[in-house]
């Protein structure tokens, strides 16, 4: 048992290295993208598709992840993620080289993997939890996260700088250091998650040789849910705490523009927001292996209804009833994610995780990116505040929800 606990250190520390330089990576890339779009286009329009290829990259990536997972391991399926992501970041640069904004938005697509492997980390850190450590564990990779998102911003001016001193073409050089970020979380997770978490877990169990039919196709998944409440409530509980904060915080800025407020103060407002995301992930982990994971769940549900209460209410000018409820949104966030992930890994059997947890990660993307069309069109034909309305009453009917169905399946909470 000793030895299994020194390898889940080294795995969840191979985790979080990769989930910085990966991190680091997605942001700086997805920086300046729109701006770099809309230069090349001459479109607004066109511009706003920027962001959308990249979710659509990570929902498209998420299965195909998880099938080359549930084959030949967690090295095979964060590696193929990253890949995609180098390989999207060169094509970017080549795209800006000869001025091709289509070209761009394919490479961008392929970006999106970044996204995807870094929210396969999350899963990759349960596989050899001990029984009411997943949570815990979890958590500890999505908090790494933290280090990447918030620096990686940061890196887009001088990466551009630098990009130019070695013969780049302007807004280029942000593009060659994520493919450099992505290039060292690919080389971290090859070399260091070994044993590999998955597939020594299957050998602990037994299940090694099932487990190469079990984890193939969709269908699996599909099949898995159905068969399984709590996995199905922990899907639903991702789904839909993803769905609202990214609706709430892709709005936001407009709100805050409408109201005079300056750059400064939107970055100020979304960077709290963010650090209400992952900061406070390990003590959400904590929490959810000590009290259980429907609990956390539905306090998720309940910060997220506060959030869009408050942020729904606050005028233009209320930026600081704005920030309360963008930094709320982001814990309640981070209560749905880490809860939800670790309830969804705990209920479904190591042959059938990767698949389930791909088709998580996929649905949670599309529900993302709807959320934001959704959102746009709330605000752009009626307001701020109805759609704060309008995500108070999902959080709070998918609350009472996971109340009234209890906790029938779930693990015990540690001791």
């Amino acid at each position: 048992m000793s030895s299994v606990q020194g390898v889940q250190r080294r795995t969840l520390a191979v985790l979080s290295a990769a989930q910085i330089t990966g991190g680091v990576g997605v942001a700086v890339g997805l920086a300046l993208s729109s701006l770099v779009v809309f230069r090349l286009s001459g479109s607004e329009a066109v511009s706003g598709l920027a962001g959308t290829a990249t979710v659509l990259g990570a929902a498209l990536l998420a299965l195909p992840a998880a099938k080359v997972s549930g084959k030949g391991g967690r090295r095979a399926g964060l590696g193929l993620a990253y890949l995609a992501a180098l390989t999207g970041c060169l094509i970017s640069v080549l795209a800006i080289t000869v001025g091709s904004w289509p070209l761009l938005l394919a490479g961008l697509v392929l970006v999106g993997g970044g996204s995807a492997g870094n929210l396969a980390a999350r899963y990759s850190a349960t596989d050899l939890s001990p029984q009411g450590h997943a949570a815990r564990h979890l958590s500890l990779v999505v908090w790494a996260a933290t280090i990447g998102s918030v620096a990686g911003p940061n890196l887009a001016g001088p990466a551009d700088s630098i990009g130019r001193d070695l013969g780049l073409v302007p807004a280029a050089g942000p593009f060659a250091v994520a493919a450099l970020s992505f290039a060292v979380a690919l080389l971290i997770v090859v070399v260091g998650l070994r044993p590999d978490p998955l597939t020594l877990a299957r050998q602990l169990s037994g299940t090694e040789t099932a487990s190469m039919a079990g984890s193939r196709t969709i269908r699996d998944a599909w099949d898995t849910l159905r068969a399984t409440p709590t996995a199905r409530r922990a899907l639903l509980a991702i789904a839909v705490s993803h769905t609202a904060m990214v609706s709430v915080m892709s709005m936001t800025p407009v709100h805050l523009d409408h109201g005079g407020a300056d750059l400064e103060v939107i970055g100020l407002v979304l960077s709290l927001h963010i650090a209400g995301m992952f900061m406070l992930s390990p003590v959400v982990g904590w929490l959810a292996d000590r009290l259980g994971k429907v609990p956390v769940l539905v306090l998720g549900m309940a910060l997220l209804l506060a959030a869009a209460a408050l942020a729904g209410t606050a005028g233009r000018h209320g930026v600081g009833q704005v920030t309360v409820g963008l930094v709320l949104l982001g814990v309640g966030w981070s209560c749905g994610l880490v809860a939800g992930s670790a309830m969804l890994s705990e209920s479904v059997a190591i042959e059938r995780r990767p698949a389930v947890q791909g088709l998580s990660d996929l649905l949670m993307n599309v529900c993302g990116a709807t959320g934001t069309i959704v959102a746009g069109a709330i605000v752009g034909a009626l307001s701020y505040g109805v759609l704060g309305l309008v995500v108070g009453v999902m959080v709070t009917i998918t609350g009472g929800w996971l109340v009234l169905r209890g906790r029938p399946g779930q693990a015990a909470p540690a001791a």
